[in-house]
C-alpha cells in the first residue's frame, strides 16, 4: 500500500478535529462569556483598603471598588433560609444568625460567609507581609494597634515572613450575637498555611519553608446594624 495517502488522510483528519474544536470553543465562549445586563452585581461584606473608614464600625473587602447595591425587594425570606443552611435550626447560632437579619435588611448569611472566609486569607497575608494599609482597613482600631505592634517589633528585629496560605479547611460559626445595635459573629477558621521566618543574613529562624502547618483562628466580626455602611470590621482574634 502507498503509505502517502494514509499519511494526507490523518493530516486531513488531524486538521478537521483542530477546526471543529476551535469552532466548539468560540461557541461555548459566546454563550458563557455573554452579560444579560441582569445579573446581581457581586457584593463581599468586607472593605476594599482604598475605602474611606469614616464610621466606627466598618468592615472587611468590596474589591470592586463599587458600592453595595440596595435591596429594593422583600428578601427576608430567602435570608432566613440562608442562616439555615449554615447553621442548624434551634440553635443558638441559627437564632442569632436570623435575629440579625430581622435587624438588618442588607445582611444575606451566605455572602456574609463567603465575605469572611476571603478576609481571614486577606489578613492573615497583609499580616505576613507587614501591609499595614490593607490591615487598618480590616481590623478595628483596636486589633489594628495589636497587629501594628507585631509588625513594628518583627520589623526592629530585622526579621521578615515568607508565608503562602495554602488553603481553609473549615470556617465555622461559633457564636452570634447582638450587643445593643451591634451585630457579632465570631467564627473558628481552620487553615492550611506554609510559613517560614527569617533573619537578616535569610537564616532561617521560625517555621519551615517546606511544611504544610495547620492554623486554628476564632475571629470575631461585628457591624453596627443602623449604619449605611454593610461592611463588616474584625475586632477580636483569638485562637482554639
Amino acid at each position: 500500500m502507498d503509505p502517502e495517502p494514509v499519511m494526507e488522510f490523518v493530516d486531513l483528519s488531524t486538521l478537521f478535529f483542530l477546526v471543529l474544536a476551535v469552532v466548539i470553543a468560540f461557541q461555548l465562549r459566546s454563550v458563557l462569556g455573554r452579560r444579560t445586563g441582569r445579573e446581581r452585581p457581586p457584593t463581599d461584606v468586607f472593605r476594599t483598603p482604598d475605602e474611606s473608614r469614616d464610621d466606627k464600625v466598618v468592615a472587611l473587602p468590596r474589591r470592586d471598588g463599587q458600592p453595595v447595591p440596595e435591596i429594593v425587594e422583600d428578601d427576608t425570606e430567602e435570608r432566613l433560609r440562608q442562616a439555615d443552611q449554615i447553621a442548624k435550626p434551634d440553635t443558638p447560632a441559627n437564632e442569632g444568625l436570623k435575629a440579625i437579619v430581622e435587624a438588618d435588611r442588607s445582611f444575606e448569611p451566605r455572602r456574609f460567609m463567603e465575605g469572611a472566609r476571603a478576609a481571614h486569607e486577606m489578613i492573615v497575608q497583609a499580616f505576613a507581609q507587614g501591609d499595614r494599609q490593607t490591615l487598618r482597613s480590616l481590623l478595628s482600631p483596636e486589633v489594628m494597634a495589636d497587629f501594628d505592634a507585631a509588625v513594628t517589633e518583627r520589623e526592629k528585629t530585622g526579621h521578615t515572613i515568607e508565608s503562602t496560605y495554602v488553603g481553609l479547611e473549615k470556617a465555622d460559626i461559633r457564636s452570634v450575637g447582638m450587643n445593643g445595635r451591634e451585630a457579632n459573629i465570631s467564627i473558628r477558621f481552620v487553615s492550611q498555611m506554609i510559613t517560614a521566618t527569617y533573619d537578616e543574613a535569610r537564616t532561617l529562624v521560625d517555621g519551615d519553608p517546606e511544611q504544610v502547618t495547620e492554623g486554628v483562628d476564632v475571629w470575631t466580626f461585628a457591624r453596627n446594624v443602623d449604619s449605611s455602611d454593610p461592611n463588616w470590621l474584625l475586632i477580636a482574634t483569638g485562637e482554639s
